[in-house]
């Protein structure tokens, strides 16, 4: 499994993110490009410990079951339910967004595990530091692949 704290999935994740252009059009989903780029981003703030999404009744009774849904190998669903706190509807700037990710994902690589948030996802629990880094690379797989790259 791929993880975000491997320097060549990084790369890869970053040549697919700026790929897109303000025009990208989703394969499925109702975020435009802009709005992707900025719920990704929110994403990250919470590995980094930035954003403390309060856990949910349905994460507290499933998300520990459910888990590892979010960092093995088989392809997050088309559709699926996100983090209320993080779904983004309002419109957002494509190139402001795309450079808050980049600058997101490059120092959470550096970082390296040992800086990732000790704090509970707020759906499925407590995450080790791999699981975080394959679970940020499987976010942000999937929502690429929402937009063809």
């Amino acid at each position: 499994m791929n993880s975000i704290f491997v320097s060549k999935h990084t790369d890869e994740i970053l040549n697919r993110i700026y790929s897109l252009s303000a025009n990208s059009q989703p394969l499925w989903g109702k975020m435009d490009v802009a709005q992707m780029l900025s719920h990704c981003s929110s994403f990250q703030d919470i590995a980094m410990g930035y954003s403390f999404p309060k856990r949910g009744l349905l994460g507290i009774v499933v998300g520990g079951f459910a888990k590892p849904i979010f960092y093995n190998d088989k392809p997050v669903p088309k559709n699926m339910s996100t983090i209320p706190t993080i779904l983004i509807a309002d419109k957002r700037e494509f190139e402001i967004e795309r450079e808050k990710l980049k600058q997101k994902i490059i120092t959470f690589q550096k970082n390296g595990p040992e800086k990732c948030t000790s704090h509970p996802h707020p759906f499925f629990g407590k995450l080790t530091p791999e699981q975080w880094g394959k679970g940020i690379y499987k976010h942000l797989d999937h929502h690429l692949k929402q937009f063809g790259v």
